[in-house]
C-alpha cells in the first residue's frame, strides 16, 4: 500500500468516525473468511458496515474527531463495526458475538461517549431507530382512534336500538 492509497483510506475512516452514530471495537481473531461476510451480512442488513483496518491507520484518522476515545482499543487484529443508528451496530455486534465466541467486543463510542465492554452491551438493548419511530406513531394514532370510535359510538347505539324497535314491532 503505498502513501496516497494510506492517505484515501485514513480519509475514509476519518468520514466514518465522523457520520456514524456509534462505532463497536472488536477482536475478530480466528474468524474464517464465511464467518466475517456473516458478520458483514448482518450488519448491512441492519444499516450499518464492518471495516477491517490497519491499527495505526485508524488512529491516525481518529485524532480530533468526537470517538477518539476508542484508539485505546485499536491493537491486535481488530474490526470496527459501525452504523448511523446509534444502536444498530452494538445490537448486531453483541448478537454475533453471543453465537460466536472469536469476536471479542472490547468497547467503542456514540458519538463523544466512550464505551467500555458492558457500555456496548447497554446500548444493544436500547430500542433501534425504527422501533422507536413505530411506537411514537402508535401513541400518536392511538387517542386518534380512540376519538373516532367515540365519535362513532352514539351513531351504532342509535342504530342499536332502532332495530330494536323494529324487532318488537315487527313482532
Amino acid at each position: 500500500m503505498d502513501r496516497a492509497q494510506k492517505e484515501k483510506l485514513v480519509e475514509e475512516l476519518g468520514q466514518i468516525f465522523d457520520s456514524s452514530g456509534v462505532v463497536v471495537v472488536a477482536h475478530y481473531e480466528g474468524l474464517t473468511v464465511a464467518e466475517m461476510q456473516d458478520l458483514r451480512a448482518r450488519m448491512r442488513e441492519a444499516g450499518g458496515a464492518v471495516r477491517v483496518a490497519k491499527n495505526r491507520l485508524a488512529k491516525i484518522a481518529l485524532e480530533g474527531k468526537p470517538c477518539a476515545s476508542i484508539a485505546d482499543y485499536l491493537s491486535g487484529m481488530t474490526v470496527l463495526a459501525y452504523s448511523e443508528d446509534p444502536v444498530a451496530a452494538a445490537k448486531v455486534a453483541e448478537d454475533y458475538a453471543k453465537d460466536n465466541e472469536k469476536l471479542q467486543i472490547l468497547g467503542g463510542a456514540m458519538g463523544e461517549n466512550a464505551l467500555d465492554r458492558a457500555g456496548v452491551k447497554a446500548v444493544s438493548k436500547m430500542p433501534s431507530r425504527e422501533e422507536l419511530i413505530a411506537s411514537i406513531a402508535g401513541c400518536i394514532g392511538a387517542p386518534a382512534s380512540n376519538i373516532a370510535g367515540a365519535i362513532g359510538a352514539p351513531a351504532s347505539n342509535i342504530a342499536g336500538v332502532l332495530s330494536t324497535i323494529e324487532d318488537k314491532a315487527a313482532a
